[in-house]
């Protein structure tokens, strides 16, 4: 009884079993497939390579942008002049009035002594400015608002609020070139996006004719299978497995290239970035959008194989 009840589980396990086998050497197979024509694969591969690079490399080119943006010590900030008056002791009042506010994120203090060391160091008159009885510049706070994506007519309405705080004798925020930068950005955004599309479906129709002329040159083991009795989807378990590798390699590939070009341009970027006093550094791939490109492409590899195999598998019958 005891072997009677077992037997059912033994053979679901066995089932199972066979069934992972079976998959394993398809999976196996259809990677042998490639590698016995390797020119023909490179060629292929190459294609997706750089077709699902270019949107890739235009997605890291707008994230640094974005960074860069961030970054900038003078993007989106207002600048407040206090009265010549105004003390060190007035000054730092203001900056922790200033830092309580829930509109206002950073506060930077340049005392005049800070602000005269820095222009006696860039300006190139530092004989002229010896002959100075005392520093006329005025305490400076800058203040970055606590929203990076804050509106202009919003931050127009912060920088009147800030303009009306005792000790302030001028308030500016110039974000013309902030909001030329950010427009760019969204277009740089829209066309990523435009691209992604295009060269996705590029890819579908690549992936998709190659496994085309893959299924009419195994026309008559197609025909050989279905008069033994095969079904439709054993026939098709090669194709779609082969459709998986096009995609997964095609990801890799456009990996290595963007990766390849971010290494051979972080040398220049970081170089022009020290002439600019910057500490900007070029971003390279994180590995959730490497996954994702590889997610994406082993997607539409198998989409473009499962489209192929309907439009033509059907059309083969033995004796047609």
């Amino acid at each position: 009884m005891s072997r009677r009840r077992r037997k059912p589980g033994f053979r679901r396990r066995l089932s199972l079993s066979a069934w992972l086998t079976r998959h394993a050497q398809v999976f196996l197979a259809s990677l042998g497939r490639l590698a016995r024509r390797p020119l023909g694969s490179l060629m292929t591969l190459a294609v997706l390579g750089i077709a699902m690079a270019l949107p890739l490399g235009l997605h890291l080119l707008v994230g640094n942008l974005q960074q860069l943006a961030a970054g900038w010590d003078g993007a989106a900030s207002i600048s407040l002049f206090l009265r010549e008056d105004v003390d060190q002791e007035q000054a730092e009042k203001l900056v922790k009035t200033l830092q309580a506010r829930p509109d206002i994120g950073q506060v930077r203090h340049i005392t005049p002594e800070q602000a005269m060391a820095e222009f006696r160091q860039h300006s190139g008159f530092g004989d002229a400015l010896d002959l100075l009885d005392s520093n006329p510049l005025p305490h400076v706070l800058l203040a970055r608002p606590a929203n990076p994506d804050m509106g202009a007519a919003q931050v127009e309405a912060l920088l009147a609020e800030l303009k009306a705080l005792p000790w302030v004798d001028l308030a500016l925020a110039d974000l013309q070139w902030v909001e030329r930068f950010q427009g760019i950005n969204r277009i740089l955004q829209r066309t990523a996006l435009l691209l992604a599309l295009l060269l996705a479906l590029a890819v579908l129709l690549i992936i998709g004719n190659t496994i085309r002329l893959e299924i009419h040159s195994r026309r008559e083991e197609i025909e050989i299978i279905k008069l033994v009795g095969g079904s439709n989807a054993f026939i098709r378990r090669p194709f779609l497995y082969e459709g998986f590798w096009y995609g997964l390699l095609g990801g890799l590939i456009a990996i290595f290239l963007v990766w390849t070009a971010a290494l051979a341009l972080e040398g220049p970027v970081e170089h022009l970035a020290e002439l600019y006093q910057s500490r900007f550094r070029l971003g390279g791939l994180d590995l959730a959008t490497a996954a994702t490109v590889l997610g994406l492409g082993i997607l539409l590899g198998v989409l473009g194989a499962w489209t192929a195999v309907s439009q033509h598998l059907g059309a083969i019958e033995p004796g047609s």
